[in-house]
């Protein structure tokens, strides 16, 4: 009797290691379909000077480079997690300050997309002064410091609360080692949940003041219905990217009821963070007529005559006076 439920365990647990490892090859293989993808609109937005002057492709651009960077840092301390391997704590504060600033930069990025297709929809006349290269650097630069307050208050407590020779230990990567208080986990997520806040309302704000100005003028519906489409796209995957902000959360509240915390956590990288930076080049990359120009030519290396890189160009050129 004892055998038997000796051999029913043995499998149980072979099985569920089976379904985790399998877990693991799916997400290998999405990382790497979604970083190939990412890179190559990454290539092609460098490989257009178009693309270049035109503000709402420099924040696509920005966004591609910190999701392609989020993805390959959240995927190593996946498997550094699932295969146990420990690194020195100084190491893991760079590494989890760099991926708590990334987590932030989408969203707001994404903020500031749909606010220039506010203005550009809304303020036609100051489109041209305000959406400019200049000011989309300066743009990016006030994200990055925004998106750094969290990561610099958190650590801060943290150095505050530890020893010296505690960076020197080698310990499991997690956001959950800079927690030295119970009060710092409820400082984070108020953090969080106010950045959730004032980007939802901008999200909303921009909606619809579209829509408004959509209802007023008749002229150019499809322009109006594609950027309304864009900015809802924008709201589900700030949705997303948000929402992850409560994983720990949710984690800490169904493990001591499910002990299979691997399947918990797989389940949040896959839809909570491999899917909002998904979306991002499906929403620009696809559905945007120049760029999914640029895209045909690239994807099949130049070979297709149809869709040379002289006849892209005019195409784009030709899109972007229109």
């Amino acid at each position: 009797m004892a055998d038997n439920n000796t051999t029913a365990a043995d499998g149980g647990s072979s099985s569920s290691l089976q379904q985790v490892n399998d877990m693991i090859i799916i997400v290998q293989v999405m990382n790497a379909i979604f970083i190939y993808i990412i890179c190559l609109l990454i290539f092609t937005f460098f490989k257009k000077d178009t693309f270049l002057s035109n503000t709402r492709y420099i924040f696509f651009a920005h966004t591609l480079l910190a999701d392609c960077l989020y993805l390959i840092m959240t995927n190593n301390l996946l498997l550094l997690t699932y295969f146990s391997v420990t690194m020195p704590a100084a190491v893991c504060v760079f590494f989890c300050v760099l991926l708590c600033e990334l987590t932030f930069v989408t969203p707001l990025t994404l903020t500031a997309m749909s606010l220039e297709r506010y203005v550009a929809i809304c303020m036609p006349l100051r489109h041209g002064e305000l959406s400019t290269v200049r000011r989309a650097i300066h743009c990016i630069l006030l994200i990055h410091s925004i998106s750094a307050i969290q990561p610099i208050i958190i650590v801060s407590i943290f150095f505050a609360s530890v020893p010296l020779g505690f960076y020197t230990q080698y310990k499991l990567c997690s956001a959950d080692m800079f927690i030295a208080h119970k009060w710092q986990r409820h400082l984070r997520s108020v953090i969080g949940q106010f950045y959730f806040l004032v980007m939802s309302i901008t999200i909303v704000f921009t909606y619809v003041r579209i829509i408004a100005v959509a209802k007023e003028s008749s002229d150019n519906k499809k322009s109006f219905s594609k950027c309304r489409k864009t900015v809802i796209l924008h709201a589900i995957q700030l949705f997303l990217c948000l929402i992850q902000l409560w994983c720990p959360f949710i984690e800490a509240a169904i493990l001591p009821i499910y002990l299979k915390l691997y399947n918990i956590r797989f389940f949040d990288y896959i839809v909570f963070i491999l899917a909002p930076r998904c979306l991002c080049p499906l929403v620009y990359g696809l559905r945007d007529e120049k760029f999914f120009l640029a895209i045909k030519c690239y994807v099949f290396f130049g070979v297709n005559k149809n869709i040379s890189p002289i006849l892209v160009d005019n195409l784009i050129t030709g899109h972007m006076k229109t």
